[in-house]
C-alpha cells in the first residue's frame, strides 16, 4: 500500500496487492411488512406474444394448488392484468403503505392501472420514471405472506427489465414466445440478456402454438412450424408449456376470469416452480 494512500480504490489508478473493487449493489429493500418468498419473471422479447396470459395463468394455476400467489406487473405503459381478472376498484392504501387489490380467488395484483382515475388514462412517462415506479411496487406495497409473485415485464431488454434484474431478486424468470420464426431471434436476445445479468432462466413457454379444430381434433400450427425446440436446444433450456389457440382463453381474459379458466397446460411446471427455494439454485434443477 502507498503511504499516499487515500482509501479510495475507485478513483485509484495503483495496481497495489491491497486494492479493493467497489461492489455496487442495487437490491432495494421489500417493504418491512412484505413476505414474498419466491420472484418469478415473466419475459418476452416482443410484445404480442402472450406474455401477460403466462402470468395470469401461472399465478391461478399455483394459486389453485394452495399457494398464496400475487403478480406485480411491470408493464407500466402497457397493462392488461386489472382486465384479465376483471379487477374495477382502485388499489388503498393505509399509514403503513400501499395495498395491493384481491382477485377472487385471492391472487394479490398491483398495477399501474389500479392507481390511475380512468383504465384508459395513458402513462406518457419516460424510462427512468415508469423503472421507478415498479421499485415502488416492490418496496412501498405491504405483500402479506406472498408464496409466489409473478412479475409482469414489459418486453424488450430496456430499463425495466434491467431495473427488476438489479434491484428485485428474481430467483429466474420464464420467457415467453410464439412460433413465428422472426421471434427466434428476438428470444434468444432475452435470454442472452438474463444469461449477462446472471438471472436463471426456468425455462419456455409458446404461446399460440396450434389451433385444435373441433370439428376433426387435429392440431394445425397456424403461424408455420415451431421453432422453441431448437431454441431450447440452443440454449439448454426446457420448453415448459405450449398453449394453443383457443377463443375460449381469449373470451375469458375479455370478461375478467381468466381465474375461473379451467387449462391444465401448467400443471408440469408446477413441479418446478415447487422446488425453487428462497436460495435455490435454478440451474441446478432447470439446466
Amino acid at each position: 500500500m502507498s503511504e499516499n494512500c487515500k482509501q479510495n480504490c475507485s478513483s485509484c489508478s495503483e495496481k497495489c496487492t491491497d486494492r479493493k473493487e467497489a461492489q455496487t449493489d442495487f437490491h432495494i429493500k421489500l417493504h418491512e411488512m412484505s413476505d414474498v418468498k419466491r420472484v418469478i419473471g415473466i419475459v418476452s422479447g416482443k410484445g404480442g406474444v402472450g406474455k401477460s396470459l403466462v402470468t395470469s395463468m401461472l399465478a391461478v394455476t399455483m394459486n389453485k394448488k394452495g399457494y398464496h400467489t400475487a403478480i406485480l406487473d411491470a408493464d407500466v405503459t402497457g397493462p392488461s392484468i386489472p382486465k384479465a381478472f376483471g379487477i374495477k376498484e382502485k388499489a388503498m392504501g393505509n399509514e403503513f403503505g400501499l395495498l395491493p387489490v384481491k382477485t377472487k380467488t385471492g391472487i394479490d395484483i398491483m398495477s399501474v392501472n389500479l392507481l390511475l382515475e380512468n383504465d384508459s388514462d395513458p402513462v406518457i412517462w419516460r424510462g427512468p420514471i415508469i423503472a421507478n415506479a415498479v421499485q415502488q411496487f416492490w418496496k412501498d406495497v405491504i405483500w402479506d405472506n406472498v408464496d409466489y409473485m409473478f412479475i409482469d415485464m414489459p418486453p424488450g431488454t430496456g430499463d425495466v427489465p434491467i431495473t427488476v434484474f438489479q434491484s428485485i431478486p428474481v430467483d429466474g424468470i420464464i420467457v415467453a414466445t410464439s412460433p413465428q420464426e422472426l421471434v427466434s431471434m428476438i428470444v434468444s436476445k432475452a435470454v442472452n440478456m438474463a444469461e449477462k445479468m446472471n438471472i436463471p432462466i426456468i425455462g419456455l413457454v409458446e404461446n399460440m402454438s396450434y389451433f385444435k379444430c373441433p370439428d376433426n381434433g387435429k392440431d394445425y400450427q397456424i403461424f408455420g412450424e415451431s421453432h422453441i425446440e431448437k431454441i431450447a436446444d440452443e440454449h439448454n433450456l426446457k420448453v415448459l408449456a405450449k398453449i394453443p389457440i383457443d377463443p375460449k382463453i381469449a373470451k375469458a381474459c375479455d370478461e375478467g376470469i381468466i381465474e375461473l379458466f379451467d387449462g391444465n397446460w401448467f400443471e408440469p411446471v408446477v413441479e418446478i416452480l415447487e422446488k425453487i427455494g428462497e436460495n435455490s439454485n435454478l440451474k441446478n434443477c432447470c439446466g
